[in-house]
Parts: structure tokens; C-alpha cells; sequence
């Protein structure tokens, strides 16, 4: 079974191109919602994003929105906690497809780190 892990420098959740998320306003508070506008910056990526280290600078107090958590991915999508690891799984792949290509390095060391 695979289970869903972060990858380290891969960073594809930190592209935030607005066009690419279309229903956003459908899960993120008003709050959020100005906060998440405030870190897209050039191409897309988020403004904490340290394209030279492929590290997020905010990490340990990056908002709510960043986070892959039981009761924040309950709350702002509905998805019960047994469900998440696959829902998780998912949307990193989905994610890195688009950001980086199916075929990608990112691609492939995400698939080997959560056992697909």
C-alpha cells in the first residue's frame, strides 16, 4: 500500500498559480483567500519559495493552507482522515504532473518515497 509522504525539494504545491485553481474561493476563507493571493509571485511560485534550495522559507509557520493535516483536509475539503492518504497521494501527483511533467525526477522520486 502506498502511503503519502512529502517529498523534500520538490516544491510543485508551491506553484500557486491562481489559473491552475480555479475553485479556490470554494475552500479558503475570505482571510486565506487574500493571504494565498499575497504569496503568488513571479511565474506563479510562491514568494517563500527558495528556488535554490527547493525549500519552503516559511516552512514552520507556513499557513493552514500549506498543510497536509487530518482535520484542515477535513475542513477545508471534506476528506475524512482514513481517505486522506490516498486524496494526498492524488493531488502531490496531480500537482507534479502539471508543474514538472509526468515523466519528471520529481515525478519519479515521489512515486519510489510513497511506494506506488
Amino acid at each position: 500500500m502506498a502511503n503519502w509522504q512529502c517529498v523534500k525539494q520538490c516544491g510543485a504545491c508551491c506553484n500557486l498559480d491562481p489559473a491552475e485553481r480555479p475553485e479556490i474561493e470554494d475552500y479558503l476563507t475570505p482571510d486565506e483567500l487574500e493571504l494565498y493571493f499575497s504569496m503568488v509571485g513571479e511565474g506563479g511560485w510562491c514568494i517563500n519559495f527558495d528556488h535554490t534550495t527547493r525549500e519552503c522559507r516559511i516552512y514552520s509557520t507556513r499557513p493552514r493552507f500549506c498543510r497536509v493535516e487530518p482535520d484542515i483536509f477535513q475542513d477545508m475539503y471534506g476528506i475524512e482522515s482514513e481517505e486522506l492518504n490516498d486524496f494526498a497521494i492524488e493531488c502531490c501527483r496531480q500537482q507534479i504532473e502539471g508543474v514538472y511533467g509526468d515523466r519528471s525526477l520529481e515525478m519519479l522520486r515521489f512515486d519510489k518515497a510513497v511506494g506506488i
